[in-house]
């Protein structure tokens, strides 16, 4: 019944957006989500303006130049994009407020992130994105966000390089544990950190 849920609720409607689900595939060096990188890390920022009249397709357009000519999309399609863990709707997600965890993905030949996509997981309603996207090999981020007069698409470059990205993630895990705390993205911090630590060599 769960995978019927989720299929129905979650793998479905990012079909229609054009993404496939690949499960159980994302990378162990996959670095978690947090803000802290640094300005200068920010590259390729496109915003669209709301007033334009082709404005979602301009909005896909951007995604798609920068998503190609950053490395997000490898030679297969794929990469990794925050989804909510479980099997609820993206409406009941945007109330729960929860955290996301990266699924692996692959794009298909007809897709429509900005719209339909957008109306879905990866943000409000169509033209109005809210999502966060790593390469598989953790060399950019690709993000989406609205502002006042327009969306835009942006990367940021070797996020598990940051300095600050690094400093954010130590201080999830040394926050205090709340009683509706997310412990399996802190499981996944932790893991995330112990596996960039040095190891000794043997005798």
């Amino acid at each position: 019944m769960g995978r019927q849920e989720r299929y129905r609720k979650v793998v479905r409607p990012l079909l229609r957006a054009g993404i496939e689900l690949i499960p159980d595939a994302v990378p162990g060096s996959a670095v978690p989500h947090v803000l802290g990188y640094e300005s200068e890390r920010v590259f390729g920022f496109h915003l669209v303006e709301y007033e334009d009249p082709r404005f979602v397709e301009r909005l896909n357009a951007a995604w798609y130049e920068l998503a190609t000519s950053s490395g997000l999309i490898d030679e297969n399609r794929e990469f990794l994009l925050m989804l909510p863990r479980g099997t609820w709707t993206a409406e009941e997600d945007r109330r729960r407020r929860a955290m996301h965890g990266w699924q692996r993905v692959r794009l298909l030949e007809r897709w429509d992130i900005m719209g339909a996509g957008a109306a879905t997981f990866l943000g409000i309603r169509p033209g109005h994105p809210g999502f966060a996207m790593l390469a598989l090999d953790n060399s950019v981020w690709l993000l989406a966000d609205t502002y006042e007069t327009g969306a835009a698409v942006y990367a940021v470059r070797d996020p598990a390089d940051s300095p600050g990205v690094l400093c954010e993630l130590k201080r999830e895990l040394e926050r205090p544990v709340g009683k509706n705390e997310d412990r399996e993205f802190r499981r996944e911090i932790g893991v995330w950190l112990e596996s960039r630590q040095p190891r000794a060599s043997g005798a």
